[in-house]
């Protein structure tokens, strides 16, 4: 159940936004990977920045692709046994619930995901001397999104 139709104008613009990030991310990792093969395989030399900014890329992608998939509902759900052995609303009740589960969670995830980032910011990368915490900033900006 997609239910980017019940939010409000300034969450469907940053959903919006979500997704043309990861339309963007993941054209740009295909074409960073599809040009640094072909050059190893034919040219003999490889891009050797290419390997850091897919990994960033593809990092930055799966966590913000989280919130896109609950913006979605796409994450899995087995709903049977709750649909036949509960109400409605004993169902709406246990929903909430795993609601709150899930935002303690994600809060958890943000925070953690904060102290890492910070503690490895001045750990910079081989080949582009990017932050090593910003690689790992990832996890509490797309679990944010996702609590958003």
């Amino acid at each position: 159940m997609d239910y980017r139709d019940h939010y409000p104008a300034a969450l469907r613009w940053l959903s919006h936004l979500v997704d043309i990030c990861l339309a963007l991310g993941g054209f740009a990792i295909v074409t960073l990977v599809f040009c640094n093969a072909f050059l190893r395989g034919f040219a003999g030399f490889d891009l050797a920045w290419s390997l850091e900014v897919t990994s960033f890329l593809l990092l930055w992608s799966t966590f913000i692709g989280c919130a896109a998939a609950i913006a979605r509902g796409a994450h899995m759900r087995v709903t049977e046994i709750v649909e036949r052995l509960l109400p409605i609303k004993g169902q709406r009740g246990l929903s909430i619930g795993i609601d709150a589960i899930i935002a303690v969670l994600l809060i958890s995830l943000i925070y953690t995901g904060y102290n890492i980032s910070v503690h490895t910011w001045a750990q910079k990368t081989t080949v582009l001397y990017w932050p090593v915490g910003l690689l790992y900033a990832s996890m509490p900006v797309g679990m944010a999104v996702s609590l958003i």
